[in-house]
């Protein structure tokens, strides 16, 4: 898992004017795991991607552009996360001091109900919310795209076009691309009802062409249309005729009426910092809220990095937040969620009444917090620009290629969101997490997410922009980055590749990463904790203000993440 971390300072006497990328681009590219940079950064799951964002920079467009230029790239290049055809969240901070939140987050069909996914007995099908046509939620990642345009500078047809091409002339892909790809196709051929370019007969090997002429197409629709190019005409007609071969939910009125939604972005201090984060329906913003204010009065700083007394009182924290997690949070169009009472500094003060400091803390006794009401596979790009613009996006597919389903003729993979609902109360979703009524399915709902993109702010500027993808662990990872930077004082690529811990409540367990120092792990095991042994947690992209002013960009060591910059 150990990563080749390459350095690289860039400093450039006047702006560099990139041409979109050839074929020879497409085919030499390196991981570039920090950048230190003066004028612009940005880091996202695949070096590819990144390189689409900081051209829009170099073009003279602005950190919402080279977001906007990095998605559409990564539905191109990633296609386990990055998509068309799922949704995601966008929180950023512009340069005249908005906070900018825009929730895109999938919408279950019209046809939805509470009941979809259980059987005659009760019993839920969670194969049924995972797999295929029936877990896809309506996509809202081109919607959401559209809602950023307006901050954007450049045009939509200059912020597609290096996807289009990559699209169109191919791209070397990876060696954890090709075994990705390799994992996949049993599920490929078993979900598919029309041929596509992931699944074929031979195996997959680094360095292979992916070509995808059918998602080229959609890329020239959404160019050449704007937001009717996705969600009308020709692929619309696609999506609801794949809809129709797999007995799925989703139609043309479903997609017509998705509309992505800006939200009032959750802003509050940790001590001399302000952390901007996300809103319901991501439960991130809030836990973030919860768990940054239980720690707050302890002294992490002084107690050290992964020292047990900084991981014990981290993980209680954890616990109690996805314990209400579970209990209160859903979409606040449908339910009303106590959010000011559960954010409040004496509500956080109480739920840490029982902690001990010397002893674990118990999932059977620690349940959600009493409040009185009043009248997963996913991927994240940060990017700042010299202009006081930051941008944090996280999206998904939720699982690993979502429903694994491509749509026919269109060349995209659709969502398997469905399962982010709780599909029955107490029964775990694909990341263990367990829900309550509110988060149940219901037409047109959007479901409860873990997504937690977010921007720290010092004296009202951009310090800090993170966000990850892993499921229920998005959370737990967020909040451990941020704490390595203003609490523990590590240098950015070692906050982002430092080993991650985790607990959510159910199971009662903490899961560790297995490069993780054995000596703070054996306290916590006499404190009473089970711990248990983890495949890597997240792929964290962070980019930090330095005392110089720089942009330090740092991709994780756990993937083919890459950091861009000049």
């Amino acid at each position: 898992m150990r990563t080749t971390l390459v350095l690289l300072a860039i400093t450039l006497a006047s702006t560099t004017y990139a041409q979109q990328p050839t074929r020879n681009d497409a085919y030499h590219y390196q991981v570039k795991k920090s950048v230190t940079a003066t004028h612009g950064a940005v880091v996202s799951a695949h070096p590819l991607a990144s390189q689409a964002g900081l051209q829009m920079l170099q073009q003279g467009g602005n950190a919402v552009d080279a977001a906007i230029a990095t998605q559409f790239a990564l539905a191109v290049v990633y296609p386990a996360a990055g998509n068309l055809g799922g949704g995601g969240f966008l929180i950023a901070h512009l340069k005249d001091g908005k906070n900018l939140a825009i929730d895109y987050r999938e919408k279950a069909p019209a046809a939805a109900s509470r009941d979809m996914y259980l059987d005659k007995s009760g019993n839920a099908n969670t194969t049924l919310s995972q797999e295929g046509h029936l877990a896809a939620g309506v996509p809202g990642t081109v919607a959401g795209i559209f809602a950023s345009l307006p901050y954007a500078k450049l045009t939509i047809q200059q912020l597609i076009a290096p996807a289009i091409t990559l699209a169109e002339k191919g791209f070397a892909i990876t060696e954890r691309e090709a075994k990705s790809l390799n994992s996949q196709q049993a599920l490929f051929s078993k979900l598919n009802t029309k041929p596509n370019v992931f699944v074929r007969t031979r195996t997959w090997k680094a360095g292979d062409t992916l070509l995808q002429k059918d998602l080229a197409a959609t890329l020239k629709r959404i160019r050449d249309n704007g937001r009717a190019g996705f969600y009308e005409g020709e692929t619309a007609a696609l999506i609801v005729a794949e809809m129709k071969r797999g007995k799925g939910l989703m139609t043309t009125a479903d997609l017509k009426a998705y509309e992505a939604k800006e939200r009032t972005a959750v802003s509050f201090p940790y001590k001399s910092y302000r952390i901007v984060t996300m809103p319901l329906p991501s439960s991130g913003g809030i836990a973030l809220q919860q768990m940054l204010g239980m720690v707050e009065k302890y002294p992490l700083a002084s107690w050290g990095f992964h020292s047990v007394n900084a991981m014990h009182v981290m993980i209680e924290a954890e616990r109690r937040a996805y314990a209400d997690r579970a209990e209160y949070l859903g979409d606040p169009d449908f339910v009303k969620v106590p959010v000011k009472q559960l954010t409040s500094p004496a509500y956080l003060q109480s739920r840490m009444e029982d902690y001990d400091p010397h002893h674990a803390g118990s999932s059977d006794t620690t349940g959600a917090g009493k409040v009185y009401y009043e009248s997963d596979e996913t991927t994240h790009l940060s990017v700042m620009d010299n202009e006081g613009n930051a941008v944090a996006v996280t999206t998904t597919l939720n699982g690993g290629y979502g429903s694994k389903v491509v749509v026919g003729g269109a060349g995209f993979f659709l969502n398997n969101e469905m399962d982010d609902f709780s599909v029955k109360p107490g029964v775990p979703n694909m990341y263990g997490l367990v829900g309550n009524e509110a988060n149940a399915v219901a037409p047109g709902k959007r479901m409860l997410s873990s997504m937690t993109p977010t921007i720290v702010l010092k004296k009202d500027k951009p310090y800090i922009v993170a966000g990850t993808p892993g499921g229920s662990t998005i959370i737990t990872s967020v909040f451990q980055t941020v704490l390595n930077i203003l609490e523990f004082n590590l240098p950015t690529q070692q906050a982002v590749d430092a080993p991650k811990f985790h607990h959510q409540w159910w199971p009662d367990q903490v899961d560790v990463e297995e490069d993780f120092d054995e000596a703070p792990l054996q306290g916590l095991r006499q404190m009473g904790y089970k711990i248990v042994p983890h495949s890597p947690i997240g792929r964290t992209e962070v980019i930090k203000v330095n005392d110089k002013g720089q942009l330090e960009a740092a991709g994780d060591k756990r993937g083919d993440d890459s950091a861009a910059g000049y």
